[in-house]
């Protein structure tokens, strides 16, 4: 059995089943684990009438929303946000859109030009270019990029504000080029009323914030409803309901993801700084839920670690939740070797991974499964999170083995185009006629041989 911390699970991967451990803490936090707070219960009760499970309310409200429209989500916002809205209250108002930015410090205004700056320059670096091949005897084949009409940005508004994630969600789409972008918060201190969001919006110049949030906003992006016209895709994190949600309306419109809490790797070895990996570990677990693991090639390093974590703990203006998550989510691998470490990373395959080791380029070429990598000991997940460039919007759960973070990419879509003359038909209509007929298709064969007759 895995012997336990003051804080951390620790895990001795020489001599334990890591998978089964890491497995038990994932199910915990995934969609799956039904990880909602105790005011999230009662609030489901009251509302409903009954204990539903998560899956259950995401269920009733989205039905709601997409046969009711506008009154269902202005119903939900009383009960569920405690807020009465109106039609004309939905909408944040161009006015308060200004009056935000006119009132928002210069200092900060010029923080979110420079970080737009970033993430723009990085979104154009990476963006996609249309592709011509020429065959010759006119024949030639393209695959065009071509911006999606219209995005809903998801901007949490819950335990904090996030103009981050405003940033961090319109600045790719805007870069490939989407013209209407719209940002759903809920109607809270921290949400669409907060005046950092409002500005951030306004110096984006993004005129649409919506004072919704959770599973009805979501709803009322994929559906449309009174005032609000129905989006292409739907980006952006939330809570385990918001995650649900994008599940539930995903074939209506794209999403980017079902996002869960958040979740850090950080492999240390003798040459790291106690003290940085601590407060990385912290960092993370602040997020309440999220995972915060280590891996450590050195036990008297692990100790170390854990002894800052304690030693930090105690300066946090969130100190007791960050307490409590990091004992429910929190785990320390003590493995033996480089080769040990990547495996264990890989099998996590987390959202953020940050290699704080005497060389961590060579780590990172023996690892295939991370949403976003962070090298050295100068180079907190923190940048990630508001400064560097790439989006912070990233996979977890484990989905970082099939899944890529939010980017520019994600707001385009690709087709191809086709274009053959007589004589390019002439070189591939035996073959095209042959698959045709064998496939039992007379019609496809036929559209075929009627051009060269």
């Amino acid at each position: 059995m895995p012997s336990t911390s003051p804080l951390l699970q620790r895990i001795d991967a020489r001599t334990e089943d890591v998978a089964g451990a890491l497995a038990e803490l994932r199910e915990r936090l995934s969609p799956r684990g039904a990880v909602v707070s105790v005011s999230s219960s009662a609030r489901t009760l009251e509302t409903f009438g009954e204990a539903l499970s998560p899956q259950q309310v995401v269920e009733r409200i989205c039905s709601d929303v997409e046969g009711r429209g506008l009154d269902a989500v202005l119903e939900y916002s009383e009960k569920l946000d405690k807020v009465r809205l109106t039609p004309e209250t939905l909408r944040v108002s161009e006015d308060e859109l200004d009056a935000a930015h006119r009132a928002a410090d210069p200092k900060f205004l010029a923080a979110v030009r420079k970080i737009a700056g970033n993430i723009r320059d990085f979104a154009e670096a990476i963006k996609p270019q249309n592709v011509r091949v020429n065959r010759g005897d006119g024949v030639y084949l393209e695959q065009r990029f071509v911006p999606l009409a219209r995005v809903g940005c998801c901007v949490p508004g819950g335990a904090a504000a996030y103009p981050s994630t405003a940033l961090m969600t319109v600045v790719p789409a805007q870069a490939a080029g989407v013209e209407q972008i719209a940002i759903m918060s809920p109607p809270t201190p921290t949400g669409a009323e907060n005046p950092i969001v409002r500005a951030t919006c306004r110096e984006l110049g993004v005129r649409e914030l919506y004072r919704f949030g959770g599973v009805q906003g979501v709803a009322a992006l994929a559906y449309g409803v009174e005032g609000v016209p129905r989006v292409d895709k739907i980006v952006g994190p939330g809570n385990l309901f918001v995650a649900l949600a994008k599940k539930r309306v995903f074939g209506d419109v794209d999403i980017d993801s079902i996002a869960g809490p958040s979740e850090v790797v950080v492999i240390v070895d003798d040459s790291t700084d106690a003290g940085f990996a601590a407060a990385d570990l912290l960092a993370q677990a602040e997020h309440d839920p999220g995972a915060s693991v280590l891996v450590c090639l050195s036990e008297g390093k692990l100790t170390e670690i854990e002894a800052e974590v304690e030693r930090q703990l105690a300066g946090l203006s969130r100190g007791e939740q960050t307490r409590q998550c990091l004992t429910r989510f929190g785990a320390s691998i003590l493995v033996d070797s480089r080769a040990q470490a990547c495996e264990v990373t890989d099998l996590i395959a987390p959202e953020h991974l940050h290699i704080q080791t005497d060389d961590p380029e060579s780590y990172l070429a023996n690892i295939r499964n991370a949403g976003a990598v962070f090298l050295g000991a100068y180079t907190p997940v923190a940048l990630g999170d508001y400064a560097a460039g790439p989006s912070h919007v990233l996979p977890t759960g484990g989905t970082a083995r099939f899944a890529a973070g939010l980017s520019v990419t994600d707001f385009l879509r690709s087709h191809s185009v086709i274009h053959y003359s007589r004589e390019g038909l002439g070189q591939v209509a035996d073959e095209t006629a042959l698959l045709a007929q064998l496939e039992g298709l007379t019609a496809h064969r036929a559209s075929v041989d009627i051009r060269r007759s």
